[in-house]
Formats: structure tokens, C-alpha cells, sequence
């Protein structure tokens, strides 16, 4: 139930600002190894999970390195670097361990809800295309984590693997493909509300909705003073914290620039919107059932990467392709057109003037993603599928990222892909920057968050036991049968 007024001047262990995914998942750790520390959740929306979380915001794979190919550079020297693709495929696994264990405990029930296998692909053409897929199948397939991967450069199996593709196509065309049968396809935004959910009943931890945090200023008998200000009442109050745990999806740097800690200087970001092609025709949405991810162009940037993507969503089977990349200057999908004026200042200014200069391509590629008309966009998706009609399709818009920018030596500022964790010194405040992998790695990130905030929990024998059990893979460095078997665990109890 939304919850619009509080007690003032109370003390909490943990305020988490932001009703998403990331906070969640922290809460409800938090809560399950130690149900007595004091936690509060604020939202400046009427719901939870309505930013970056939201189904129809993000792309929906769990992403475990199975398809994204920038997830395995080439090296200097033409090799395949798998280090990227590894972490991310074990912190996937993880992730999935902790829904399991809230499964297994009835926390939660009806993991069809936000969790289905889609069969994860990666589809290429052109021959050094071809040979790079190559490569990297012999790289991964080498490994536990990748040894279920399946490669062809043969037609009639590409055509049984996605046949909508296919179509139109001739067997002399130069294309190779892999595919790994249990890829994941999720739904965060119901994930988000079934955690939130069990926070509420079992825990007494609801969300207070519409609420915005304005400021965080250091306090001399606690660790911080918050000041939040209630949306429909414009009511402001302050309220003390031992911890802040700042995720507020694109918002959390603005947040992060007013707070006096050192380690936020030089911090920028960057703002890109998003869009998809959702297809509207059901015959066209049944014949295609995966995830098929190809390679972003040789100067456009990782966000680029095209995909087909089945979806579920509401309970109902869609279709997405893109994303298209455009530009608006605020942090959020609900946020302010002066939202990026706004994070500029001398702290970062150096940064994202270097960033800007190191990064002309990704302006050019912004430019031309911001002026591609419904037909430019048809085109894109003609290279997947060459008989798609536009009446078929219609865009959608998607939701707002801020990518990190960060200080650099050599460019001044540097466009970084990915999450980062800034921290106070002593642990009290953390914030989440930036973007994919994001939600899908979510637990391992808040895992550490929850280390950084409360070692003396988290490490302390009970917590390490329970741990252990919530999440068997984290901190471990697994072996194949470590890994299989709880692969096989939550293949069961997640119904996949």
C-alpha cells in the first residue's frame, strides 16, 4: 500500500533512495540477514519500478554474456578477452540463486512471472564478421560456464534457430550464428514489485511514494541528515540515517554531486534515450522465439548493439527490435529538461569537455539516431528481417540512461559503459552509476553495496552462513561441478 506520510526526526539504518530494482534487491538482503536494522525506501513516483526498471525500458535479457558480443573485445594481438563475459555470466547466476532462494523460502511464488528461457543467440554476416564469431565460440565453449554454446554457419540450421529471420535469404549469403537454449528473458518491473512485496508484509518495510530527496548533508550525531520533501504536500522533513544507499536510476548523480564527500568529484553523465520497434502483427510475433543480438557498426558505441528480442510482458508475447539510441537532456524518463545543465559543474567540467572531444562519433551516431525518420528505422530492422512492412511496426519509447563520465589523466574525461559503485570513505554513503549490465547484476552489485555499508553483518558468522545460502556462488571462484549443479538448481526451481 503507497505510504505518503512518515514520522518525523527517526532514525533508520539504511534509507534507500529509489523505488527500483537496485533497491529492492538491498533491502530485501539487508532484511534477510538481519531483519532488525531499521530501513526506509523513498520514491518520488506513484509506483515502484516505473524508470529504468520497467519492462518496456530496458531490454529484458538477463544478460549473462551468452549473446552480447561486446562483451568479448579482441585484443591488440587478435585474441579473444573473456575475462568480461565470465564475471557477468556468474553474476547472472547469481542473481538467479537469490530469486531461487525466495522461491524455496515462499517469499516469492510464480517465477513465470519475470523470468522465461528465450534461446539467446548472436547472428552475424559478412566473412571477418563471421570469423570473429568464430573465434569467440572457440574461446567461450572452452569454458563450464560456455560449454552448452552451439555454433553454424549453416543455412538450414540458422533457419530452424530463428526462421523470421531467415526469410528471403539464400544459402550463398556469408552469416554465422551460436546459440545457447538457456538464455532468459525478464521482466524486472514485476520482479521489482514482488521483492518490494515481501519487504511489506514480512518485513514492514514499505515504499513511501512521492517523496523526493533533496539534499543529504553530514550530521554530527548520526552519519547523515536527509532532506525529503512530499510531492503532493509539499511538506519537507528531515530524517536521520546511519546509511544512504542512493539508486535512483539516471537521478542518482545529481543527488550524488550535493553530497560533501570527495569521492564525487569529476563525476559527469551523459544522457541517451532510447526507443524500440514493438511489433503490432501477432502472426509475424509467433514466428519468431529468441533473442538475437548482432554487432553494433565499427563506430558506433556498445548501446547500439541491434537485437530481435521476443518479450513477455503483461502477461502477453511481444516482439522488440533496436534500440535507437536519440538525446534529451533529462536524467530520467520523468525528469527535468535541465536536468544535465544541472550536473555540470567545476568539479567535472574537464571531464565532460574531454569526453565530449574523445567521443565525436558518438555525437555524429546521437544525430543521426535523433533525425532517423520511422522509415530510417524500418531500414535497420531490414537488415534482420528483409520483408518487414512498416504498418507492422511502431516506435515505442523507451527508457532514460546516463552513462558515466569520469576523470582521465590522458583525455580529462573519459565515457564509461557499465555500473560503478561510488562510496564515501568510511562506507556510510553509496550511489549506483550508470547503466547495462545493470539490472540483471543487480544482486552481485548490491551484495557488494551491502559489504561496503555493513561489514560487521555481513561478514560476522551468521551472516556469512546465510549468505552461503541465499547466494552459494558469490565471493567463489566456481569450478564445473559447483557451477552445474546450481545451474541445475535454479533451472528447476525458477521453471526454466
Amino acid at each position: 500500500m503507497a505510504k505518503n506520510t512518515m514520522n518525523v526526526n527517526t532514525d533508520y539504518d539504511l534509507i534507500c533512495v529509489g523505488g527500483g530494482i537496485m533497491s529492492a534487491t538491498l533491502a530485501l538482503l539487508v532484511k534477510l540477514v538481519n531483519p532488525n536494522l531499521k530501513i526506509l525506501i523513498l520514491e518520488r513516483l506513484d509506483e515502484v519500478g516505473l524508470e529504468s526498471s520497467g519492462a518496456w525500458n530496458n531490454a529484458g535479457t538477463g544478460h549473462s554474456a551468452l549473446c552480447e558480443l561486446n562483451y568479448t573485445p579482441v585484443t591488440e594481438n587478435g585474441a579473444i578477452n573473456a575475462e568480461k563475459a565470465y564475471k557477468i555470466c556468474q553474476q547472472f547466476e547469481i542473481s538467479k540463486q537469490f530469486w531461487s532462494y525466495l522461491i524455496e523460502e515462499n517469499l516469492i511464488s510464480n517465477p513465470k512471472d519475470f523470468i522465461n528461457t528465450v534461446p539467446h543467440h548472436s547472428w552475424v554476416t559478412g566473412s571477418d564478421n563471421v570469423a570473429f564469431l568464430k573465434k569467440r565460440f572457440e574461446a567461450l565453449s572452452k569454458h563450464f560456464m560456455f560449454e552448452d554454446m552451439l555454433f553454424t554457419t549453416a543455412f538450414d540450421k540458422m533457419k530452424e534457430w530463428f526462421p523470421l529471420i531467415m526469410l528471403e535469404r539464400t544459402d550463398d549469403e556469408i552469416m554465422a550464428a551460436t546459440r545457447v537454449e538457456r538464455g532468459a528473458e525478464m521482466n524486472f518491473g514485476v520482479l521489482t514489485k514482488k521483492l518490494f512485496s515481501v519487504l511489506e508484509a514480512n518485513y514492514d518495510t514499505p515504499v513511501h511514494y512521492h517523496h523526493e530527496v533533496l539534499d543529504i548533508d553530514p550530521d554530527e550525531e548520526v552519519e547523515w541528515s536527509v532532506e525529503v520533501k512530499n510531492r503532493k504536500t509539499k511538506e519537507k522533513q528531515y530524517l536521520d540515517a546511519k546509511h544512504v544507499f542512493i539508486g535512483a536510476g539516471g537521478a542518482s548523480l545529481l543527488l550524488l554531486q550535493k553530497v560533501e564527500i570527495k569521492e564525487k568529484e569529476g563525476y559527469g553523465g551523459f544522457p541517451v534515450s532510447g526507443a524500440w520497434l514493438v511489433c503490432k502483427n501477432e502472426a509475424i510475433i509467433n514466428q519468431h522465439f529468441a533473442k538475437v543480438y548482432s554487432k553494433a557498426g565499427p563506430k558506433d558505441p556498445p548501446m547500439s548493439t541491434p537485437h530481435l528480442d521476443t518479450r513477455f510482458i503483461n502477461g502477453k508475447r511481444e516482439l522488440l527490435f533496436g534500440p535507437f539510441a536519440g538525446f534529451s537532456p533529462k536524467f530520467l524518463k520523468e525528469g527535468s529538461n535541465i536536468d544535465l545543465l544541472k550536473s555540470i559543474n567545476t568539479d567535472n567540467i574537464s571531464s565532460m569537455l574531454g569526453a565530449f572531444w574523445h567521443n565525436l562519433p558518438l555525437t555524429k551516431y546521437l544525430v543521426e539516431q535523433v533525425t532517423s525518420s520511422h522509415e530510417d528505422r524500418m531500414d535497420d530492422l531490414r537488415k534482420f528481417v528483409k520483408n518487414a512492412k512498416s504498418e507492422d511496426w511502431e516506435v515505442l519509447i523507451a527508457g532514460q540512461r546516463v552513462q558515466i563520465i569520469k576523470k582521465d589523466d590522458y583525455e580529462g574525461g573519459r565515457l564509461q559503459f557499465g555500473t560503478e559503485v561510488v562510496k564515501s570513505e568510511n562506507g556510510s554513503i553509496t550511489a549506483l552509476l550508470g547503466a547495462s549490465p545493470g539490472a540483471s547484476t543487480a544482486v552481485s552489485i548490491m551484495l557488494d553495496v551491502f559489504e561496503i555499508a555493513f561489514p560487521e553483518v555481513v561478514n560476522s558468522e551468521k551472516g556469512k552462513q546465510l549468505l552461503k545460502q541465499i547466494v552459494p556462488l558469490w565471493k567463489m571462484t566456481p569450478n564445473a561441478s559447483t557451477f552445474k549443479k546450481q545451474l541445475k538448481r535454479c533451472k528447476g526451481v525458477l521453471e526454466l
